[in-house]
């Protein structure tokens, strides 16, 4: 499969809320999000699955793919606008080396249900 980076996706980092008392938490502020566009990527479908229980939920998985010599600034937690949907970074991102930065590739989720 030859891949020709012609996808444009968002990346969007929100900062982490403060509590009243002064301490970080967990929780992310969406409203201040930083929003990026990073042009010239390829997102490739990765798999999916369903739980029929007593709630329905699918599961999707995507692969975002940077070129060649090029990072992401992406993270944990961060959040990409991609085909049209808004996906999670799944996981952290794998930066391949070969004699230096090769490319990025970045796991994304969406949960449906």
């Amino acid at each position: 499969m030859s891949l020709r980076y012609r996808q444009t996706v968002v990346t969007h980092r929100a900062p982490l809320v403060v509590d009243r008392y002064g301490n970080t938490t967990s929780e992310r502020d969406w409203s201040r999000a930083v929003s990026t566009t990073v042009p010239r990527v390829e997102v490739l479908p990765e798999e999916s699955t369903e739980d029929t229980g007593d709630r329905p939920v699918v599961v999707t998985r995507w692969r975002l793919i940077t070129r060649r010599t090029v990072d992401i600034d992406l993270v944990p937690g961060d959040r990409v606008t991609a085909l049209g949907r808004l996906w999670e970074v799944d996981g952290e991102p794998a930066r391949y080396q070969l004699g230096g930065h090769h490319h990025t590739e970045v796991r994304l989720r969406a949960v449906d249900g």
